[in-house]
C-alpha cells in the first residue's frame, strides 16, 4: 500500500506568473505556527527575486477562512517556562508583515471566511485585499487578554473617525462592506468568483504590474452588500475620540442607545489592562510615520504580554477550557500609568535596524 505524504502547512507553488502560499492547517482555521511564517518569509525572498513570478497570491485552504491567527496555544503553553519561544514567534511574525507592507511586487490576499488576528497581518498589509460576504474579519484580542497587534495599530487609526478605535477595542468581527469602509480591504468579489478570479491572475503574463492585477479583480467585483454596524458609525466617531476607556465609557453611557448599551457590555467584558494598553497604542499608531515604528512598539507589549496573568487566563477561558468565561485581574481603575508602562519598555534588540 503506497504511503500519502502529509502537505506541508503552507504550500508553496508557481501557477504562471503567480506565486501561491496555500495556508494549510484548515482544522486549525489555518493559524500560523512558526513554521508558516518562516515557510511565508522564504517564498516571499524567492518570489521576489524570480523575474517569472508577477504577483503573489495568499488564500487560506479548507471551506471556513483564510487564518484565524496566530498559534496562542504554542505561546499559551510555553509562555511561562519558555518565554524566548513565544517572543522569537511574534518576532518573526512581525518582520514577515513589515516585509509583506513594503513588498516588491503586488501582494494579493483573499480574505474568504474568518481572518482575524495574525490572518489579518498576512493579509490587510497587502496591495491587493479581496472580501466576499463569508469574509468575517477581527482583531478579537482585547476578549483574550492581549491587545491588537500584527501592525494593527498602524491599520486601523487610518480608518475614517473612531472606527478603528471601536474595532481595536471591541475586538468586533466586522464583514466585507465594513473592512473596505475601514481601509483594511479593498474589493469585494463574491465567493463563486473566486476561481474565475484566480484563473485570470494565473492567465497574467510575468510583465504584469499592479494595474494589471486592479483591472483583473475589478473584473469580478462587485459592491458589497450593506453593513448594519456602519448605520452606527456617526456615533461610533463620537463615542470613541477620547484618549481614556473611561471617557469612552461615559459617552457610550450618555448616547443611551441600545447600540451604546451593546458596546458598553462588550467593552466590560474585556480585559482592563487590555483595553488601556490597545487604546494606548492605537493612539501612539496615529502619531506614528511608518508601519515599523508600530511594530516595535508591539514587539515591546509583547515580551511583556508573557508575564500578564490576564494573557493566559484569557486563552485558558477561549482556547483551551472554552468557558467563555475569563477572570480578569484587575478593573480598568486599578491599571495605573505605572502598571500600563511594564508593556512599554524592551531592552533586547530591535526588529528592524535603526528601531
Amino acid at each position: 500500500m503506497e504511503m500519502q505524504t502529509a502537505l506541508p502547512d503552507v504550500i508553496v507553488e508557481r501557477q504562471g506568473a503567480i506565486g501561491r502560499l496555500r495556508l494549510n492547517r484548515p482544522r486549525a482555521l489555518n493559524s500560523l505556527n512558526q513554521a508558516m511564517i518562516r515557510a511565508i518569509d522564504a517564498a516571499l525572498t524567492e518570489f521576489e527575486r524570480d523575474p517569472a513570478i508577477a504577483a503573489v497570491l495568499v488564500t487560506g485552504e479548507g471551506e471556513r477562512g483564510l487564518c484565524a491567527g496566530g498559534d496562542i496555544r504554542m505561546i499559551y503553553e510555553s509562555g511561562r517556562e519558555r518565554p524566548q519561544e513565544g517572543a522569537q514567534f511574534w518576532r518573526e511574525e512581525f518582520i514577515v508583515n513589515s516585509r509583506i507592507d513594503a513588498y516588491g511586487k503586488p501582494y494579493i490576499a483573499i480574505m474568504d471566511g474568518i481572518v482575524m488576528g495574525g490572518g489579518v497581518g498576512v493579509s490587510s498589509h497587502g496591495s491587493h485585499r479581496i472580501v466576499t460576504e463569508k469574509t468575517r474579519f477581527a482583531m478579537p484580542e482585547t476578549g483574550i487578554g492581549y491587545f491588537t497587534d500584527v501592525g494593527a495599530t498602524w491599520l486601523l487609526p487610518r480608518a475614517p473617525g473612531e472606527f478603528g478605535t471601536y474595532l481595536g477595542l471591541t475586538g468586533r468581527d466586522i464583514g466585507a462592506a465594513a473592512a473596505i469602509y475601514a481601509r483594511l480591504a479593498d474589493s469585494f468579489v463574491p465567493s463563486e468568483k473566486i476561481d474565475e478570479l484566480i484563473a485570470s491572475l494565473v492567465r497574467l503574463p510575468a510583465s504584469a504590474t499592479g494595474e494589471d492585477v486592479s483591472a483583473a479583480i475589478r473584473a469580478v467585483s462587485s459592491e458589497a452588500p450593506a453593513s448594519v454596524l456602519l448605520d452606527h458609525v456617526a456615533l461610533i466617531d463620537r463615542c470613541f475620540a477620547f484618549d481614556t476607556v473611561e471617557e469612552i465609557l461615559a459617552a457610550l453611557e450618555a448616547d443611551g442607545s441600545d447600540f451604546a448599551r451593546e458596546t458598553i457590555a462588550l467593552l466590560k467584558s474585556r480585559s482592563a489592562i487590555s483595553l488601556k494598553l490597545t487604546l494606548s497604542l492605537l493612539r501612539a499608531g496615529r502619531r506614528s510615520a511608518t508601519l515599523n515604528e508600530c511594530l516595535e512598539r508591539e514587539y515591546a507589549g509583547c515580551v511583556a504580554m508573557l508575564s500578564n496573568p490576564d494573557f493566559y487566563e484569557g486563552v485558558r477561558a477561549a482556547v483551551i477550557d472554552k468557558d467563555r468565561n475569563p477572570k480578569w485581574s484587575v478593573g480598568l481603575h486599578e491599571v495605573t500609568p505605572q502598571l500600563l508602562a511594564r508593556f512599554e519598555r524592551y531592552d533586547g534588540a530591535p526588529l528592524f535596524a535603526g528601531g
